[in-house]
């Protein structure tokens, strides 16, 4: 029906805006006979309270915050989606309870005891706060459940992507080109709420694991970044983050910052990280974009939708991967045949020779595979010369120790 904006020095601590602002919006409910009302920024609960006694009770109040966690309400769909919305919007309503039942008190207590009995709204509060600590309770379940799933996963290791953005910046649509996923991916806010993993096989035979997670927002509400930490922690677990960014939006570079400060919050900001311009198609000189892409050294063009760029994106994805990995030179007996196996599997393999005591490889690998694969390590020449070197360096100042000890030991004997 309309909006408006105020410049103001600082906010107003009883009703955000100015009370002539209060006194223009009141007028403009009147006149084109709005219904709600919404603030983009998060209210008080006091300045909730006199903005509803301001606009009456005709009109519904809603600010940034509570509209976010009605929108994630309506997309959720699991059951630890629906715990994790349900807890937010728990934490959220607590401080903003309304007085409209305190004319219900309950009775005096008899005998010695005097005066009113427990308030209505004290009553919701206890109920509230009840309710909360079993989502608590349940949602802890849930992380449980998760991180043994992550544990299990890397006992058979294999390397994690983690898609980032901002919401509607198209995670969804990436993955299900990738993978013939199926996750909903609609043109909205939010449409998905839960993690999604799929397994990806790389051109070389390589499998990654690719996981869809929660779109960000800016100024995104603290309830939910503690509602969602469960969900959240799928990042910190991950080898490699794809922050997608829906390039053709105009505010493009505005949600990249939003993005970076979530995953600052979520302590992930130094993760290596492959940025992915996305529905490169749908910008107005798809060209001009894919040079400055090019320019960039951690930057791949891409559109979710048709596939182009997909090829690139994975051959940038193995590059950063071996990046991080750690190189191994191995000598594995033919009866340990699977670790063999395993480094094809989760590792990038540069040569590997077949002797008389076992397999001889050189590769790059996760640290845990690393760490398994130490008892097997083999040196090369350069290393042993090193070790050598340093030995020799270690026996020739211990001699020249124990030849200074002896001097002075005589030095100070009696003559």
């Amino acid at each position: 029906m309309g909006s408006t904006y105020q410049l103001l020095d600082e906010i107003n601590p009883r009703t955000y805006i100015g009370s002539g602002k209060v006194q223009e919006i009141m007028a403009a409910v009147a006149n084109t006979g709005a219904t709600t009302v919404v603030f983009d920024d998060e209210l008080s609960p006091g300045q909730l309270r006199n903005l509803e006694r301001a606009l009456g009770d005709a009109v519904r109040l809603c600010d940034r915050t509570a509209l976010i966690l009605d929108i994630f309400s309506q997309r959720a769909a699991t059951r630890e989606g629906k715990l994790q919305v349900e807890l937010a919007q728990s934490e959220y309503q607590l401080p903003r309870l309304t007085r409209m039942w305190s004319h219900l008190e309950r009775q005096s207590g008899s005998g010695q005891v005097k005066g009113m009995g427990e308030k209505q709204i004290e009553v919701d509060r206890r109920l509230l706060k009840g309710r909360m600590a079993r989502l608590r309770r349940d949602i802890e379940e849930v992380r449980t459940h998760r991180r043994a799933y992550r544990e299990r996963r890397a006992a058979a290791p294999i390397p994690v992507v983690a898609l980032v953005g901002y919401t509607n910046a198209g995670k969804s649509t990436l993955l299900n080109t990738l993978t013939q996923a199926g996750v909903l991916a609609e043109d909205k806010l939010f449409a998905t709420l839960d993690p999604t993993t799929r397994r990806v096989e790389l051109p070389g035979g390589k499998a990654l694991l690719f996981t869809d997670t929660v779109g960000f927002i800016q100024k995104l509400p603290t309830q939910l970044v503690a509602a969602f930490r469960a969900t959240l922690e799928e990042i910190k677990d991950a080898s490699l983050l794809l922050h997608v960014v829906d390039v053709s939006h105009p505010n493009a570079a505005a949600q990249i910052d939003a993005v970076n400060g979530v995953l600052a919050e979520l302590g992930v900001e130094n993760m290596p990280t492959l940025n992915v311009w996305n529905k490169v198609d749908a910008c107005a000189d798809p060209e001009v974009v894919r040079a400055v892409a090019a320019r960039r050294e951690q930057t791949v063009c891409v559109s979710g939708l048709t596939g182009e760029g997909l090829g690139e994106m994975l051959e940038r994805v193995s590059a950063k991967l071996q990046d991080s990995m750690v190189a191994v030179h191995v000598l594995i007996p033919y009866a340990q045949g699977e670790l063999v196996d395993e480094i094809h599997r989760t590792g990038v393999v540069e040569a590997a020779e077949f002797g008389a005591a076992g397999t001889e490889v050189r590769a790059y690998v996760p640290l845990s595979v690393a760490q398994r694969l130490q008892p097997l390590r083999l040196q090369t020449a350069a290393a042993v010369e090193e070790q050598q070197r340093i030995e020799a360096a270690a026996a020739v100042a211990a001699g020249a120790a124990r030849a200074a000890d002896a001097a002075g030991a005589a030095a100070e004997a009696p003559t």
